[in-house]
Formats: structure tokens, C-alpha cells, sequence
């Protein structure tokens, strides 16, 4: 039985219904909020949601926040708890990444009221895809702000407004930045903790965002959740004479293995404590070697990696000790005739070509993509009362070319505006949530940023906390991985301390 109950309501700022015939070429808020309610074990939870685009104007000088031009459109839901509380609640802010995602996989896989039944691996949910209540839901401890980039979901340009001018790091950033303060503005929120919550992208996104608060608008952010991160691309790009993906990757490949059978009657983490000590220690001396390495001491290395990886020692010789992600996919299972999942190491799917050099797509996104299109278009017309005439764009390849302008000669990176956030805002805290099966944003990548960011030593382990889970970069979809991650949210939102030896963290995280 659904314990949702909702009664649409029309915005006061357009006057009129979201389907209106309105004039778009001069562009006005369009938003509906409905009433809704969730039975909880220890009470329902009551609370509106607010759907729609609201209309960012900037001012005559350029500014991004003014009563000016017209010059975007961004489409948000909105929930806040009516249910008697302690007030001000505290507000997360949550997007996912890509670039060219909606933030449907965050709205609808983690932290919404309403969730995703998308299965898990090797059982993805069949049609007809269903939602079920979040009785985990950020909702019970914050309300919540989940908000798409431009020309994803349905946010799009102002008219006579090019797209692409926010299709870049930098104009990403501002923009949703801009967001933050005009939603702020808007629901007299300004006393409210502030809560950036990013995926992937979403990280780098976050990251750069809370700097951008804090450097612009003088906004200190209370916590910044970075879900799967990338801090600096230079640890999981490959490219010629850049060995850093190569040592990043390795931990990650030997769990993926082991999520295969590769490693019987072993523990995981005992395989990933092998394969990060190597992947420290004797590899990066190895591939600094090159030419200079000894043709017995490359055959011994080969094994060494073909054992931790799960592959033939020769293939890994032959690739001169650097196994690329996607050829690694391609390679594990391939005596089986599978390619294994990207953003999840755990998904696989029958090859198409069993000789390919390359994985041909993704078995785990080919296989939860489906649930979350199909409920988050049901979703907010049926439940949400909210339709457009644009689709929505739960992934767009229309963003790129994405914008790296200002890190010309140089790895993209918002390692710095973390650390920066960091040390000019003693209050802010960090939450880090990383999936062991992820070769899209591989752990050891992460762990490598954070421990070289430019902080004192006791920020490092009082102000940043790590988890760790048993499945990939969406781990909301590992059941057992939703659970506790939704509890480490709420720790950390309520102000918690979970920061712990990294080692003992997680232990108890695989161990459970």
C-alpha cells in the first residue's frame, strides 16, 4: 500500500498551472507543490514538495544573482518537513554529476521520500518498474533540495540563452552556486545549515560550489557529502606518461575480481589491503623502470598483478604492466564471454564481440537505467503534478564539449577548493562514501587526494570521514549498501562524529 497522499497546489509566483500556455519568451517561475505524507515506524512524516524551474536572473554587470536579464531556467524539486520539529531544519542540496546527468539517481536511489526499486546484480528490476517508500530518507533529519545542471532533467537556458555557455567547470559551478543562494533567498533559509551532497561529477561539482559559497557570497557550508569522488582527474585519466591511473586502478580491479570468484575462501578486504599495499610500495618503482626493468623481473610483476587482478599474467605483460579500466572489463570474464559494469564491477552482460580490446558499453548502467527513466517521468507528472514540453534528460550527451578552460596544461582538480573551504571555515565537515566495486572512480584514486590535501593533520582525521561499501559507484542500488549508507548520512547530518582509523572504518564497514 502507498502511504503517499498528496493535493496539488499552484505556485503564488506564476499564477497559473505548470501545463499553461504561458508566454516563454518572457520566462516565469513555474512551480506546483503538493502535500504529502510517510508513515514511519515512530510517526508519519509530513512535508511538501515544491517541482519545477525557477527562473535565475543576472545582474546588469554579469553577476549571476540580480532581478535582470533572464538567463536560466533550472528545474528542482523541493522537500520540506511540515511535521512539528525543531527549527531551522538544516537543507541539503544534492545533484549528481557526469557531466550531463540529472540528479534522478541521487532523487530517486538515496535520499528522496520515494525510491527506486531497481534491483541489484544479477537480478536489475523487470518492467513494470515500481516506487516504493524511503523509510530512509534525508527527509527525517533534513529537508532536501535536489536540483538538476543545465540542459539536464528539465532545466534549460532562458530564451535567447545558448546552453552551452554553462556547459564548464567554472560556469557549472556558478550556476548552481547561484541556485543555492536564490533558494535560500526565496524560502527565508539563511539561518539554516547548509548541506552540499554530490555524486561522481557531482564531487568535483560540490567541491568547487562550496568554494564558490564561501569566496563569493561569504556562505560557509555545514557539510559537504561526496558520494564516488573525483577531487583530481589526473589520478583516473589515462593518458601517455601518466602512471597515476595505473597504481589508482589496481585495488579496485583486484575487488572486482574478487566480486567474480577470482580470489576463493579470501576476505575482500584482505584482497584490497594486498593489492593497495603493492599498488604503494613495489608498483609505482616498477613502471618507473620501464625499459630499465628486467625482462624476469617484468614476467614476476606480471604474475604478481595477474593474481591480484584476476587475469592471465601474460595479457599483463603484454600491456607492459598498465592494465587501462576498460580493457580490464573487457578481459576478466572473457573465457566466460562477459563484459563486467563500470560504474559497478559486480554487473556483467553477454560480449558482443569476444575478442574486443574495449568493453562496448556498460552492463550497469544498461541494466538500472531503465527503472529510474520510467518512475522518475511517472513520478513527477503522477505524484509531483509537474510535466514540461522538453524531455527529461536522465543522462545528456549534450553538454559536451564540457569546459576545462582554466586548467590549461594542467589536471582538472578541486582538491585545492576543498582544502581551501576547509581551512577558512573551521566548521565545515566532510563525508566520503566509496564503493569498492567502482572502476568509474576508483577508491585508492580518492584516498591518494585526501590525504595530500593542503590541511592541518588533525582536520584530516577530525573533520573527514570515510566509508566504505561492498558494491560500485551507485551502491544505493546493494541493499544492504542503501542501508548504511543512509545511516552514515544521517550521522553526519545531525552532526555525529563517525570519523575513525581509516583502517578500523573500514574493516567494520566490510565486515558487516
Amino acid at each position: 500500500m502507498n502511504d503517499q497522499s498528496a493535493a496539488p497546489s499552484t505556485s503564488p509566483a506564476t499564477g497559473s498551472s505548470p501545463d499553461s500556455d504561458a508566454d516563454r519568451t518572457a520566462p516565469e517561475d513555474r512551480l506546483v507543490t503538493t502535500l504529502h505524507s510517510l508513515a514511519l515506524p515512530d510517526g508519519p512524516l509530513n512535508y511538501t514538495a515544491t517541482a519545477g524551474t525557477v527562473v535565475l536572473r543576472e545582474e546588469p554587470d554579469g553577476e549571476e544573482y540580480g532581478r535582470g536579464k533572464p538567463y536560466a531556467e533550472l528545474f528542482s524539486v523541493s522537500y520540506v518537513a511540515t511535521s512539528p520539529g525543531e527549527e531551522p531544519r538544516p537543507v541539503v542540496f544534492a545533484f549528481n554529476g557526469g557531466p550531463g546527468a540529472s540528479t534522478v539517481w541521487l532523487h530517486l536511489g538515496l535520499l528522496g521520500p520515494r525510491r527506486v526499486d531497481s534491483g541489484d546484480a544479477g537480478a536489475p528490476a523487470a518492467p513494470p518498474h515500481r516506487l516504493l517508500d524511503n523509510h530512509e530518507t534525508i527527509l527525517r533529519d533534513a529537508d532536501l533540495v535536489v536540483v538538476d545542471a543545465m540542459t539536464t532533467g528539465f532545466s534549460r537556458p532562458a530564451p535567447g540563452q545558448k546552453p552551452d555557455r554553462h556547459h564548464g567547470l567554472a560556469a557549472d559551478r556558478d550556476l548552481i552556486a547561484a541556485f543555492v543562494i536564490d533558494w535560500l533567498t526565496r524560502n527565508d533559509r539563511w539561518t539554516s545549515e547548509v548541506h552540499l551532497a554530490g555524486e561522481s561529477y557531482g564531487t568535483t561539482r560540490a567541491s568547487a560550489v562550496a568554494a564558490r559559497l564561501l569566496d563569493r557570497y561569504y556562505l560557509a557550508v555545514a557539510g559537504i557529502v561526496l558520494i564516488s569522488p573525483v577531487l583530481d582527474f589526473g589520478t583516473i585519466v589515462f593518458s601517455p606518461g601518466n602512471d597515476r591511473p595505473y597504481l589508482h586502478y589496481l585495488p579496485t580491479y583486484a575487488a572486482i575480481a574478487h566480486a567474480h570468484g577470482k580470489h576463493e575462501d579470501r576476505l575482500l578486504q584482505d584482497v584490497v589491503d594486498e593489492a593497495e599495499a603493492f599498488a604503494e610500495q613495489e608498483y609505482p618503482a616498477l613502471l618507473a623502470a620501464g625499459l630499465r626493468l628486467d625482462p624476469a623481473q617484468k614476467q614476476e610483476a606480471a604474475a604478481r598483478i595477474g593474481a591480484l587482478i584476476g587475469v592471465d599474467p601474460d595479457w599483463v605483460e603484454r600491456a607492459d604492466l598498465r592494465v587501462e579500466h576498460q580493457a580490464f572489463l573487457a578481459e576478466l570474464l572473457r573465457d566466460e564471454g562477459l563484459v563486467t559494469g563500470r560504474i559497478d564491477g559486480r554487473f556483467t552482460a553477454p560480449a558482443g564481440d569476444a575478442n574486443a580490446a574495449r568493453m562496448e558499453t556498460d552492463p550497469s548502467i544498461d541494466q538500472l537505467a531503465p527503472s529510474y527513466t520510467a518512475t522518475i517521468n511517472h513520478y513527477l507528472r503522477g505524484e509531483l503534478e509537474f510535466s514540461a514540453d522538453v524531455v527529461y534528460e536522465i543522462m545528456s550527451g549534450r553538454v559536451h564539449p564540457w569546459s576545462y578552460k582554466d586548467f590549461e596544461n594542467r589536471s582538472v582538480e578541486v582538491a585545492s577548493d576543498l582544502a581551501r573551504v576547509l581551512r577558512k571555515s573551521p566548521h565545515t565537515r566532510v563525508l566520503v562514501s566509496h564503493g569498492y566495486h567502482d572502476a568509474a572512480t576508483p577508491f585508492h584514486a580518492s584516498e591518494h587526494v585526501l590525504a595530500q590535501l593542503a590541511i592541518p593533520r588533525e582536520d584530516y582525521s577530525e573533520r573527514i570521514r570515510v566509508e566504505y561499501y561492498e558494491a560500485g559507484h551507485m551502491m544505493y542500488c546493494h541493499e544492504p549498501s542503501r542501508l548504511e549508507l543512509s545511516t552514515h548520512l544521517r550521522e553526519f547530518v545531525a552532526g555525529a562524529d563517525g570519523t575513525e582509523d581509516d583502517g578500523e572504518a573500514r574493516a567494520t564497514t566490510v565486515a558487516g
